[in-house]
């Protein structure tokens, strides 16, 4: 396979074919999300941290996962340097900087926040900070943010805190998921997360975690590696967008009505009933889904309140998920379909693959991805044959079509990569299916998908090994399906064509 040659600088990330994504927007021309007008202004290179200091040299966190353009919320902060300045980014693609700064607060007094309240019963962690300050949001298009908080006074520190400004509206447009439940489950600050207890121990995790807590390392660690690139490429492309999160869709369905299609970005796990429920409505009213990871809606959880001062009506500030320990879940036994366990699992299994088309398999795995069918549509202008391969591309987590499980009819298996998880040996799938109506369903299968979007350039480190053909492969990848899914229901001119029993055998 040929293509441009390696070394790709972080100016060059996702910049091939930007001619040919230009013309996507059409009449879209209001500055907002994807649109001409917004992709296209000056970007600020220098929104990326430089020095994060001390692991409490600054840390903060806001009151809202998501606001809407014009509402305000609260960041609450902590540092023993004498101010602070917060700068808030919008991710993007303005030519190549990936960000835009669209606000920038003064100095404010620096304080040194009391230390975390701690519930031994569940073992969560909320830091119940003072306000620090309150941020408006007037003029502030929709997307994804990052809030950088830099401490003043020579000791340096930095950090992020995560930000969405959710779209009004949804139809005719791509739908940028957001997956901040997902981020609290692995987070650790405060010593507890989802997986494991301040001793290390999974028997010492928390069964619930809050929102009112910093994230730990940069702030940003999951958004930045699972979702940041995914956002650049869209609106690169110029495709109208709108965004919005979990918690959003599973407060209130609409947020995906008549929407072209929904991308579930990179690392998707934590996911409500009702967000399922919503997910699957969409698609069958014709929505096209994206998922562009693997381990997707494979947690059942729920959003409970825990308002803060003043309380924003509707927030629910706690992620609950009980997993093994679910019969302590206090809806065990008389409302099992909302018990905190896996989609799959006991008391009210209901596998993911009857949304998804696979099933989550397997930690840890490192293989490379082996092409299938090189004249699927997903596969066109690659240059791909039968065999080809892209090492580390599959990984660390892995689906696939899983006979015996709820699986779509007709699906069809677009790479099909053989694999070594713990000892046995398996495969990785990444497959597509069509839904009666009319919708498609792209799964990857591997959760490097979006990650790999950066391979071969300086951003996101070494991005396991993966080299600038496996990013130019994705790249290209990602951008048929997008543009594909963004014009509407994809059956009619891109069906799929099964082929399960081709590589599974006939099943009883």
């Amino acid at each position: 396979m040929t293509g441009t040659p390696q070394g790709l600088g972080r100016r060059s990330f996702l910049g091939a074919c930007v001619a040919a994504g230009a013309g996507l927007a059409g009449a879209h021309t209001l500055a907002g999300a994807g649109s001409p007008a917004e992709r296209d202004r000056p970007g600020d290179p220098g929104w990326r941290i430089t020095d994060t200091g001390a692991e409490d040299a600054i840390e903060g966190y806001a009151d809202r996962v998501s606001v809407a353009s014009g509402e305000t919320f609260g960041l609450y902060v902590s540092t023993p340097a004498p101010a602070y300045r917060v700068t808030a980014y919008r991710i993007g693609w303005y030519g190549g900087d990936q960000a835009r700064r669209v606000w920038h607060s003064g100095p404010h007094r620096g304080t040194v926040q009391p230390a975390p309240r701690f519930y031994p019963l569940t073992h969560t962690v909320r830091a119940d900070w003072e306000r620090g300050l309150t941020v408006p949001t007037t003029g502030w298009p929709d997307g994804a943010y990052l809030l950088r908080l830099d401490a003043d006074g020579g000791a340096g520190g930095q950090r992020y805190v995560p930000l969405v400004v959710r779209s009004r509206a949804a139809a005719g447009r791509t739908v940028l998921l957001h997956a901040p439940a997902t981020w609290q489950a692995y987070n650790r600050w405060g010593g507890y997360s989802l997986y494991e207890g301040k001793d290390g121990d999974y028997r010492t995790r928390a069964l619930v975690v809050s929102f009112d807590r910093p994230y730990d390392k940069d702030g940003a660690e999951k958004f930045l590696a699972y979702e940041r690139a995914a956002v650049v490429l869209a609106e690169r492309l110029g495709l109208p967008l709108a965004y919005t999160t979990g918690p959003d869709l599973d407060r209130d369905p609409g947020v995906l009505r008549g929407a072209a299609q929904v991308v579930i970005l990179g690392h998707d796990e934590y996911m409500t009933p009702a967000q399922r429920a919503h997910l699957t409505r969409a698609r069958d009213a014709g929505t096209n889904l994206a998922i562009l990871g693997a381990n997707t809606c494979f947690r059942r959880i729920r959003l409970d309140p825990a308002p803060l001062e003043p309380p924003h009506p509707g927030d629910r500030r706690i992620v609950a998920c009980y997993k093994s320990a679910y019969p302590e879940d206090p809806h065990h036994g008389h409302q099992d379909a909302l018990v905190t366990t896996d989609f799959r699992a006991a008391p009210a299994p209901d596998p993911e693959s009857s949304l998804t088309g696979v099933l989550y398999e397997g930690y840890p795995v490192d293989a490379p991805y082996v092409v299938h069918r090189p004249d699927h549509w997903t596969h066109a202008g690659t240059g791909v044959r039968t065999g080809d391969s892209f090492p580390h591309l599959v990984g660390a987590e892995y689906d696939r079509v899983t006979p015996g499980a709820p699986t779509p009819e007709g699906i069809e298996i677009v790479a099909h990569s053989p694999v070594v998880c713990q000892g046995r040996h398996s495969h990785h799938d990444a497959a597509y299916y069509t839904a009666p109506s009319g919708a498609g369903v792209f799964a990857t299968g591997t959760m490097r998908w979006v990650e790999a979007l950066m391979a071969g350039t300086e951003e996101n480190g070494a991005n396991h090994g993966m080299d600038a053909r496996t990013g130019r492969f994705v790249t290209r990848v990602t951008e048929n399906i997008l543009r594909t899914f963004a014009t509407g229901p994809a059956a009619p001119t891109h069906p799929a064509h099964g082929n399960l029993t081709e590589i599974y055998g006939e099943q009883p």
